[in-house]
């Protein structure tokens, strides 16, 4: 049985071309006060920086801020990696309740399908009760979690594979 081809088999191997004008840093850079950012670099399989791959995030704690901003996507934030891999987003503090800072899509050259991942903040009191940290090997959580770096940033790299990949969910249904 032959299945038809999907949307993401079709990117080509030029996509940070075609999506360089969907990313805009700006988005990411309005968070109003309170922010935090995140800072990291995405690497492959043998620690090189992937240069362009584009990280997308939704941050439940966002929207109500972006909405008061009247930003169109409230809590959404898409950057594209630089030139070293590296990224940041900037996004509302939300309040301790366990659950990520965000959820992240990652979509890049190579990859048949994009990869779903998530963030926490290792300052968050309330992180040992987080259900969804819950359901991932102890000795794994660290690569979801953001190391603080200073009052209101954080360190979380992105590995795609590799001793440390990064951990990735994944949320589709039974076919």
């Amino acid at each position: 049985m032959t299945t038809p081809i999907s949307p993401s088999q079709t990117i080509g191997p030029f996509s940070h071309e075609a999506w360089r004008w969907a990313c805009d840093a700006a988005a990411s850079a309005a968070a109003g006060d309170g922010a935090i950012t995140i800072c990291g670099v995405i690497c492959d399989g043998d620690g090189a920086p992937i240069t362009d791959a584009m990280i997308e995030c939704w941050s439940p704690a966002a929207a109500p801020a972006d909405t008061a901003l009247g930003n169109i996507l409230p809590g959404f934030r898409r950057v594209a990696s630089g030139d070293n891999g590296g990224f940041n987003v900037t996004l509302p503090r939300g309040p301790a309740t366990g659950e990520p800072a965000a959820l992240v899509t990652v979509f890049a050259r190579g990859l048949v399908l994009h990869q779903f991942s998530a963030v926490f903040l290792e300052d968050d009191p309330t992180l040992q009760s987080s259900p969804m940290l819950d359901q991932v090997p102890a000795a794994r959580r660290p690569t979801l979690i953001a190391r603080k770096t200073g009052a209101a940033a954080y360190a979380w790299d992105i590995r795609m594979q590799g001793e440390q990949e990064t951990v990735f969910f994944d949320y589709a249904g039974a076919p």
